[in-house]
């Protein structure tokens, strides 16, 4: 699976660092519609030593966080500004009809799918869902606010 944005490209368009930036690599981009991330799920992954930690899940809120960065770096590329350097911040300012599917579990790797639905006054609305392999995970409308 080639990279079309490596890590490093996801560094610049992402104010996310380690342990908290949730996303491997851009897989497909289309400007200003839609965009691909992997996640790869490792049992290293800090979360998992203290969430049920005999049957270590993948918490659902960072399988939304996951979708939410795919969706910053979609919005960042499309706006053609980089945060930190004139860019905007984008801040995650609601989840609409989250639904989760299956658990997601350390060896798992979560294929990310966000589209663009629209942009209004600052607030955007992304489509998002999460798979591994083929089957559903996760799904939600996320909406995020533009500061800066």
């Amino acid at each position: 699976m080639k990279a079309v944005f490596d890590i490093n490209e996801i560094l610049k368009n992402l104010p996310h660092r380690y342990p908290f930036l949730l996303i491997d690599r851009i897989i497909e981009y289309t400007e200003g519609k839609s965009l691909v991330a992997i996640k790869n799920v490792t049992i290293n992954e800090a979360f998992f030593t203290g969430h049920f930690p005999q049957q270590p899940v993948m918490p659902g809120v960072l399988i939304l966080e996951a979708m939410a960065q795919a969706g910053g770096v979609l919005a960042y590329k499309s706006l053609g500004k980089l945060p930190g350097e004139g860019g905007p911040l984008f801040f995650l300012a609601g989840i609409d009809n989250a639904r989760f599917r299956r658990v997601v579990e350390p060896g798992d790797q979560l294929r990310l799918e966000v589209k663009f639905i629209r942009s209004k006054r600052g607030i955007w609305v992304i489509e998002s869902s999460a798979f591994v392999d083929s089957e559903l995970a996760c799904s939600a409308e996320l909406l995020s606010v533009q500061r800066g």
